[in-house]
C-alpha cells in the first residue's frame, strides 16, 4: 500500500487511509454536477487513489444529491461549442472511468441521494452499490437532447438489462430506490440513518479479502459481459458529441433552464 493522502480540488475530495481509498463528490451547492474542472479533478483522484494500491475504494457524495449529471449551466454558456466542451470533459472522464471499473480492488458506491445523467455511470460503475431509501434515478439525457456518457448506458444495461435500460433512458422515468433494487440497479437499500454504518461494515469486510482472489474474480466475471467497456466508452463519446452539435441539444438545454417542456419537433 502506498502512502496515506488527502486532497480536495474543484468539488472532488479524495484520500487513502488505512488501506481504504475514498473519492467524494463534494460540491453539494451545485448538486455535485460534473463540469470540466470537476471531471479533471475526478480523473486525478482516480489516478492517485489507485496508485496508492488500496484494498478497497469507496465512492461517496456530500449533500442530498449524489450527482445530478453534467453541468447544464456550463453547457448553455459554452463559448466554443457544446461538442468541444463535452469532448474535453470526456477526454478526462472516460479513461478514468475505465481505470476505476477495472481496478483490481473492490469498489463500493454509497448513494445517499438522487442520481441523474453522468451520476448514474459514477454510481453504478462500482462492484457494490448501496443506496439510501431516499435515492431516485432519472437519466435526463433524452430531456436535453443528448445521449449517455461516462459509461452510464453500459453500467445501467449491465445491471438491469438492455430493455429496462432503454426504457429508463428514453422515457426519462423517475425510478425510486425500491424499483432500482428490484431491477438490480443497486445491491441494497438502507434507511438513510443506517447507510453509512452498513457501508463501513462492508468496507471492513472487503478490505480483509485476498487481493489476488478479488482481482481474479473481477477479471473473470467481467469477461462474461457482452461487449467491451473501452469500445463502449468510445461509442458513447461519438454519440454524445454528435448529439451535442444538433439543434435538439440546444433546445433541450434551453428548455431545462427555462423550466419548460422541450419541443424537439421544432428543433429537428
Amino acid at each position: 500500500m502506498g502512502p496515506e493522502m488527502q486532497e480536495s480540488i474543484d468539488g472532488i475530495a479524495w484520500s487513502v487511509q488505512d488501506g481504504t481509498g475514498r473519492i467524494v463528490l463534494n460540491a453539494p451547492e451545485r448538486a455535485n454536477a460534473i463540469g470540466l474542472a470537476s471531471g479533471t479533478a475526478f480523473a486525478r483522484a482516480v489516478h492517485e487513489v489507485l496508485a496508492a494500491s488500496p484494498r478497497v475504494v469507496v465512492l461517496d457524495a456530500n449533500g442530498k444529491v449524489f450527482c445530478a449529471g453534467g453541468d447544464i449551466q456550463a453547457f448553455a454558456s459554452a463559448s466554443d461549442g457544446l461538442d468541444a466542451l463535452l469532448g474535453r470533459s470526456i477526454a478526462a472522464m472516460h479513461p478514468s472511468m475505465l481505470r476505476l471499473a477495472r481496478a483490481p480492488c473492490p469498489v463500493v458506491s454509497v448513494v445517499g441521494g438522487s442520481i441523474g445523467g453522468a451520476g448514474i455511470g459514477l454510481a453504478l460503475c462500482a462492484d457494490f452499490v448501496l443506496a439510501s431509501s431516499a435515492m431516485k434515478l432519472r437519466a435526463g439525457y433524452s430531456g436535453i437532447g443528448l445521449s449517455p456518457d461516462v459509461g452510464t448506458s453500459y453500467f445501467l444495461a449491465r445491471r438491469v438489462g438492455a430493455q429496462t435500460a432503454k426504457r429508463w433512458l428514453i422515457r426519462n422515468e423517475v425510478v425510486d430506490a425500491q424499483q432500482c433494487l428490484a431491477a438490480g440497479a443497486v445491491d441494497a437499500v438502507l434507511p438513510a440513518n443506517e447507510l453509512m454504518a452498513h457501508a463501513q461494515a462492508l468496507v471492513v469486510e472487503l478490505a480483509s479479502a485476498s487481493r489476488a482472489s478479488v482481482a481474479a474474480v473481477k477479471v473473470l466475471c467481467d469477461r462474461l459481459e457482452p461487449g467491451d467497456l473501452a469500445a463502449h466508452l468510445d461509442a458513447e463519446a461519438r454519440e454524445i458529441l454528435a448529439c451535442a452539435g444538433s439543434a435538439d441539444a440546444w433546445e433541450g438545454i434551453a428548455a431545462f433552464l427555462e423550466r419548460r417542456r422541450p419541443d424537439f419537433s421544432r428543433a429537428s
